[in-house]
């Protein structure tokens, strides 16, 4: 679903958003305070959307969002915040937030805007593991911001594992959705496709960022 910076001071509001978010298929990173919230942005992979409280206890709301627009002019963020008047909210969208929403709030609200600001931002389809980001309905992905030249067969296995991180997939498996049911090869061409692929990831099968081989069982895509 994409990955999102989650900047909340709240304990209770920071979990409860949290839990949702992953629930639905997010990958959440929560920062409780201003300055953590630009460090991570500044060290980490970029997230998809920031969620940014506007009372936190360090920075203003607006500082951080300020220094997050000089950062990147075209990250999404959604400005939370419990001052609910016109002029504060007029403030907010002026500053360079996309959204408003004030507090209390529902989750499913919160949800609906969120995709919405990703699919303004043509980024609901795409997925983010580290330095590698894949995009589901265009079928392309990126190495550190760089496109990588994948060939159908690779793409293919490429979303299979980004769909269902973490899951092991046996030779079988991949054999029938890769190359179809109708496949009659030898399953060993599943070891080939993996090392063709791992070579354009840059990825290292003894200390493996992306693909793991299992064992007895089959191969895991390592997701956050």
């Amino acid at each position: 679903m994409g990955r999102i910076l989650l900047v909340e001071d709240d304990p209770q509001v920071g979990e409860l958003v949290k839990r949702f978010l992953e629930k639905e298929g997010f990958q959440v990173r929560w920062a409780r305070l201003g300055r953590e919230a630009l460090d991570r942005v500044f060290e980490e992979a970029r997230p998809d959307l920031v969620v940014l409280d506007r009372g936190l206890p360090d920075l203003e709301g607006l500082e951080v969002l300020r220094a997050l627009r000089e950062l990147d002019p075209l990250l999404p963020v959604l400005l939370l915040t419990g001052r609910a008047d016109e002029e504060s909210r007029v403030e907010g969208l002026l500053e360079g937030a996309d959204d408003y929403l004030g507090k209390p709030f529902s989750l499913r609200e919160l949800l609906a805007r969120i995709k919405a600001l990703l699919r303004r931002a043509g980024k609901e389809g795409r997925r983010r593991f580290g330095p590698l980001e894949v995009d589901l309905e265009g079928r392309q992905a990126y190495l550190e911001g760089e496109p990588l030249r994948l060939s159908p067969t690779e793409m293919n296995l490429l979303l299979v594992f980004a769909q269902a991180p973490g899951r092991v997939f046996t030779r079988e498996e991949l054999l029938e959705r890769v190359w179809g049911p109708e496949f009659d090869g030898n399953e060993r061409v599943v070891d080939a496709y993996i090392r063709f692929l791992r070579k354009k990831l840059k990825d290292d099968p003894l200390a493996p960022r992306f693909i793991e081989t299992v064992v007895g069982l089959g191969y895991r895509f390592l997701g956050e």
